[in-house]
């Protein structure tokens, strides 16, 4: 077995453990919520395109009778934000460096490298697709808000937006952003839900059972296994949050050292904290996810509309305004638009942290260079809005887009929760390893993740 490591302590390194920063953390409930921040800024990215337009799709396709497999895709990755969080906090890795660990070698253009680097990679390569459907989405929302506007002009202007709003590179700037963002799209969501139950529309107890029955029509199985991939948390999130943890300081201030007297203290008691803010990040999942599925199955699915192509954002509009009346197409239009605009801003940070890294594992970037790096990262804000509007543009099917993306999703997340077990048994402090409980949970979600990835690939052949 190798011997757990801590990575070295980096001056002014942002993805790194950083000198002089060690604190004890809070005892209690209240001093937790002060240290909270990574949830908000994955939560923002998590409720997004999945959850508006393919949660609210598949109620709409299925009705009530995938409800809960809408909870299941909720619910079940938590376990392995948690405890790969557990392991970055420990250690100070990133989620790269931590996949670079893992054996298996590739041959690569300077020098092997490990093989889940190069699926992250190819992963990462195809979520510029995702982020089309997204600033589309954002794009056709404006639209709704702003009559006479063409949803690609407005896709345009979603594009420039979140160009300008990154340029600072701040993540304490895009927490107090994401943190107005989430509040107001979660409430939004939550208001018309419950506005349903006071219409023709409204969800019984006889339908909520009917959700409960665990049926799985396979007309929907694509649909199904793109909101499995891509509602909740899913593999992609699952690393960005490990980039949020570090930026918010949870390695640095636990310490590099674990020979340290205090060490062992400050982990337990900031992995406290990082328990406190993935239940969190739960909570809001479930607030804004459920009410999606529960207003497509419940209005969508009865007056008989699929939303598609240009039309996608307007049709999922009916979900407000045969809810309260047409005055809420521009209730819908705002909160879609805080949804996947906060998604996009939160889905282009990540990709410009993950760029450098990739370039690093790959062997044609020092880690030492953080000058570099950074503008790496910039650039790829400068970038990455303009590619996203010209995938939405050459494609223009946000539903579609975001399903196939949700499939591939699908197909890596047992290789997350795998890599996180091995992580923790291999390259972990004992001390700090998590007990029986969510050890076994966590080999339950992979074996489960390993049939669905299993399900998708025999899926593609057959077709």
């Amino acid at each position: 077995m190798a011997t757990p490591e801590v990575a070295e302590p980096v001056a002014d390194d942002p993805y790194a453990i950083r000198p002089g920063e060690v604190r004890g953390a809070p005892h209690n409930l209240l001093g937790r919520l002060r240290y909270l921040g990574p949830s908000v800024v994955v939560g923002a990215a998590v409720v997004g395109s999945g959850e508006l337009l393919l949660t609210s799709s598949l109620g709409s396709a299925a009705g009530i009778s995938l409800l809960w497999w809408v909870i299941l895709s909720c619910w079940s990755k938590s376990i392995v934000q948690a405890e790969l969080g557990r392991y970055i906090l420990t250690t100070g890795d990133t989620y790269l460096r931590a996949l670079g660990r893992l054996p298996g070698r590739i041959r690569g253009p300077r020098g092997p490298v490990a093989w889940p680097i190069w699926l992250q990679m190819t992963a990462s390569g195809l979520g510029l697709v995702i982020l089309g459907a997204i600033v589309g989405g954002s794009g056709q929302a404006l639209a709704l808000l702003i009559p006479g506007i063409d949803s690609r002009l407005g896709a345009t202007l979603v594009a420039i937006a979140a160009l300008l709003l990154l340029a600072s590179g701040s993540y304490r700037a895009l927490e107090r952003f994401m943190l107005i963002m989430v509040v107001l799209f979660t409430a939004t969501t939550l208001i018309c839900a419950v506005a349903m139950q006071f219409t023709e529309f409204a969800v019984t107890l006889p339908m909520l059972s009917r959700g409960f029955q665990f049926e799985f029509p396979m007309q929907h199985f694509v649909l199904a296994l793109g909101v499995y991939g891509i509602t909740g948390l899913n593999a992609s999130e699952n690393s960005a949050y490990s980039y949020w943890c570090i930026e918010k300081g949870y390695p640095s201030f636990i310490g590099s050292d674990p020979r340290d007297p205090g060490w062992l203290e400050r982990a337990f008691g900031w992995i406290k904290v990082l328990q406190t803010d993935v239940w969190l990040t739960l909570v809001i999942l479930t607030l804004a996810t459920i009410p999606f599925y529960l207003l497509g199955a419940g209005v969508l699915h009865q007056i008989g509309v699929e939303p598609e192509g240009r039309e996608t954002v307007a049709g999922l509009s009916m979900m407000f305004t045969d809810t309260l009346g047409p005055w809420a197409i521009w209730v819908f239009g705002f909160g879609a638009f805080l949804i996947l605009f906060s998604s996009t801003v939160a889905g282009i940070a990540v990709g410009g942290r993950f760029l450098p890294e990739y370039l690093i594992e790959l062997g044609y970037l020092e880690r030492s260079n953080l000058s570099l790096r950074l503008k790496i990262t910039r650039g790829y804000q400068l970038i990455a809005p303009v590619v996203s509007l010209l995938l939405y543009l050459l494609i223009e099917q946000p539903v579609l887009m975001a399903t196939l993306i949700g499939v591939v999703a699908a197909m890596l997340l047992p290789v997350q929760s795998g890599a996180t077990l091995w992580l923790q048994s291999r390259r972990m402090d004992p001390r700090v390893r998590p007990s029986r409980l969510p050890w076994a949970v966590l080999w339950l979600v992979f074996g489960f993740q390993a049939v669905m990835s299993c399900l998708v690939i025999c899926y593609v052949v057959l077709q």
